[in-house]
C-alpha cells in the first residue's frame, strides 16, 4: 500500500510539472517519461489526488522520503526476523522432506541434475538427470553448488566468529575466562563420540562406525535462537553456549578435513601446496592494508578452494584458511551481538560505525548465507521416512545424551579444578545448555554426506540430524522442570522472549513534517 501511495505521489508530482492546473479535471492517467500508467486502485488514486490538492511540492518532498524509508524499514525488519529465527533453514528441511516423500525421483532430479540439463529434465518427465553433462557442466548441480561452493561462505562466517573470539574482549581472550566453556567443548565432542561408538557396538553394525563424527558439532544459529528464547538476551548461558558452539564447530571442521577423506579418491596431500599461494596473497593484502574483503576471498580463496579440491579434501573449508587474514576490529563486541535495525549495515560515513574488513565480510554476506541455507537444507535433508534405521536413533541419542552428559560432566570437572562457570550461571543452566547443544542440524547434515557414500546410510544418518531439532523441545521441558522460569508460565515466557526479540532496541522519534498548505 505504501509503495502504491509513493508511486502515485511521484506520478502526480511529474504531472503537475507539465503545467497542468492541480485542480483541473483529468483522466485517471498520468504521463510520465513517455509512459501511460493507469491507476491500479481508483479509490486510492482519488484519495491521493485529494491529498495532493492541499499539499504543495515542498510538503510532498518531505512526505515521500518518509514513506519510502518506512517501507524499507518494514522490509528490513521482516528479513531480520526471518534470519533471527532461522526460518529459511527450517523451511528448507520441511520442503525437502515433503518433496522426497511425495516424489523421490523428482526430488533427486532437482538436486542432482546439472543446471545445463535442468530444463530438459523438467520438460521430459524427469528422465534427463540420468544423462551426463560435458565439462564443468557435470558439476553444476544444486547439490554441488550448495555443498562445495555455498558452504564455503557458511564456514567462512564460522571462521570469522572464531577469529573475533581470539581478539581482546573476545570469548577466548584472555584464555583463563574461556577455560570452563572449552572444557565443556571437549566434553561436547568426546561425549557424543563415546555414546555413538558404545551404542553402535551394542546395537549397530560395523558399516555404521564411520558416523562417529556426525554428532560432534552444534548448529550455532538454532542453538543461539533456543537459548535466547529460554534464558533471555544478555544471560551468561547464551554467551557460554555460543562460545561452546563456535569452538566445537572449529573441531568439527578439523574432523571433516582429516577424518573423512573421499574413499573413491585417495587424498593427494601434495596438491595442498596450492593453498600456500592463497594464504600468501591474503597475507600480502593484509600487509598492504587493503580494506575490502573481496580480493582476500576471490584471490586467496580461489587458490585454497582449488588446492583442497585437487587434494580430494572438502573445498567448502577453503575460506577457513583465508578469513583469519582479514583485518579485524580492535576488540570483539560479542558473538551474535544484537544491533538496531538502522545499524544492520556498516557505515563508513560515521567514524564511530566504521567496520573492519572482517566485520564487513559478515555484514555483506550473512543475509545471503542465512537465506541460502534454504537451498543447502533442500539439497541435503530430503530423506524418505522409510530410510529410518537403527543408525538414525543411535545418532540422535549421541546428540541428545552425549552432548548433555559430556558438556555437563567436563564443565563440572573444570569447576573442581578452579575454573568456575560464568557469574550468574548455575549448574541447572549448564544442564539445559548441554541439551540445547544437541541441535546439530546444519553441520551434521554436511558431515553425513562425508561419512557415508551409500545412499541408504546417508539417508538414515541425515534423519538423525533432522530429528535433533527435538533437542529444543527437551530443553523447554528441562527448563520448566528445573524451575528456571521464575514464576511465569512457559508459554508466556516464550511469548515475551519472542516479543522482545522482535521489538526495536531503540525507538527514535520521527521528525516532524513541516510545510505550508497550498489551499
Amino acid at each position: 500500500m505504501i509503495t502504491i501511495l509513493a508511486r502515485e505521489l511521484v506520478l502526480l508530482s511529474r504531472w503537475r510539472r507539465k503545467d497542468h492546473h492541480p485542480r483541473e479535471p483529468q483522466h485517471d492517467r498520468y504521463d510520465w517519461s513517455g509512459q501511460t500508467i493507469q491507476g491500479a486502485i481508483p479509490g486510492l488514486s482519488h484519495l491521493i489526488r485529494q491529498v495532493y490538492e492541499i499539499c504543495n511540492d515542498d510538503m510532498i518532498a518531505l512526505v515521500l522520503p518518509h514513506l519510502v524509508t518506512t517501507e524499507i524499514e518494514s522490509m528490513r525488519k521482516t528479513l531480520f526476523t526471518l534470519q533471527e529465527f532461522s526460518v529459511p533453514l527450517i523451511a528448507g528441511v520441511v520442503v525437502a522432506m515433503l518433496a522426497a516423500n511425495w516424489d523421490a525421483d523428482l526430488y533427486h532430479g532437482l538436486t542432482q541434475t546439472p543446471l545445463t540439463q535442468m530444463w530438459a529434465f523438467l520438460t521430459h518427465g524427469g528422465s534427463a538427470h540420468h544423462g551426463h553433462a560435458e565439462g564443468w557442466g557435470h558439476y553444476l548441480t544444486l547439490h554441488f553448488l550448495a555443498n562445495d561452493i555455498f558452504m564455503a561462505l557458511f564456514f567462512g562466517i564460522a571462521a570469522k566468529e572464531i577469529t573475533e573470539a581470539c581478539l581482546p574482549n573476545g570469548a577466548l581472550n584472555p584464555p583463563r575466562k574461556a577455560v570452563n566453556p572449552l572444557f565443556g567443548t571437549i566434553g561436547g565432542v568426546v561425549g557424543p563420540i563415546g555414546v555413538f561408538l558404545s551404542l553402535n557396538a551394542l546395537f549397530g553394525m560395523s558399516a555404521w562406525r564411520n558416523g562417529w563424527g556426525i554428532p560432534t558439532a552444534t548448529d550455532i544459529a538454532l542453538a543461539w535462537l533456543v537459548a535466547r528464547l529460554l534464558f533471555g538476551k544478555g544471560h551468561p548461558a547464551v554467551s557460554f553456549l555460543l562460545l561452546l558452539a563456535v569452538a566445537d564447530d572449529a573441531i568439527g571442521l578439523g574432523i571433516i578435513a582429516v577424518g573423512y577423506p573421499d574413499p573413491a579418491h585417495p587424498t593427494e596431500w601434495g596438491n595442498l601446496i596450492w593453498m600456500l599461494p592463497g594464504m600468501a596473497i591474503a597475507y600480502s593484502l593484509r600487509v598492504r592494508q587493503v580494506q575490502s574483503w573481496v580480493p582476500y576471498l576471490t584471490l586467496g580463496g580461489a587458490f585454497c578452494w582449488g588446492g583442497l579440491y585437487s587434494a580430494h579434501l572438502h573445498p567448502a573449508l577453503a575460506l577457513v584458511f583465508v578469513v583469519p587474514f582479514l583485518p579485524p576490529p580492535n576488540r570483539d563486541e560479542g558473538l551474535y551481538e544484537s544491533v538496531d535495525f538502522e545499524e544492520l549495515e556498516c557505515s563508513t560515513t560515521h567514524a564511530d560505525r566504521h567496520c573492519s574488513p572482517l566485520e564487513q565480510f559478515e555484514h555483506d554476506t550473512k543475509t545471503f548465507v542465512d537465506f541460502g541455507l534454504f537451498f543447502f537444507a533442500f539439497a541435503n535433508a530430503g530423506v524418505a521416512l522409510s530410510e529410518i534405521t537403527g543408525l538414525t536413533w543411535i545418532l540422535l541419542s549421541s546428540l541428545l545424551i552425549g552432548k548433555t552428559v559430556g558438556i555437563f560432566g567436563f564443565s563440572w570437572i573444570a569447576t573442581r579444578l578452579g575454573f568456575p562457570l560464568p557469574t550468574g550461571m548455575s549448574f541447572r543452566h549448564l544442564f539445559v545448555t548441554g541439551i540445547i547443544a544437541g541441535l546439530g542440524l546444519t553441520v551434521a547434515l554436511f558431515v553425513s554426506n562425508q561419512a557415508f557414500t551409500t545412499p541408504s546410510l546417508q539417508g538414515a544418518a541425515k534423519m538423525g540430524a533432522v530429528f535433533s531439532i527435538g533437542s529444543a523441545l527437551f530443553a523447554f521441558i528441562a527448563f520448566d522442570w528445573l524451575g528456571l522460569r521464575e514464576g511465569d508460565t512457559l508459554l508466556s515466557l516464550l511469548l515475551s522472549r519472542i516479543q522482545s526479540g522482535l521489538r526495536r532496541p531503540t525507538e527514535k522519534p520521527t521528525p516532524a513534517l513541516t510545510g505550508s498548505a497550498d489551499v
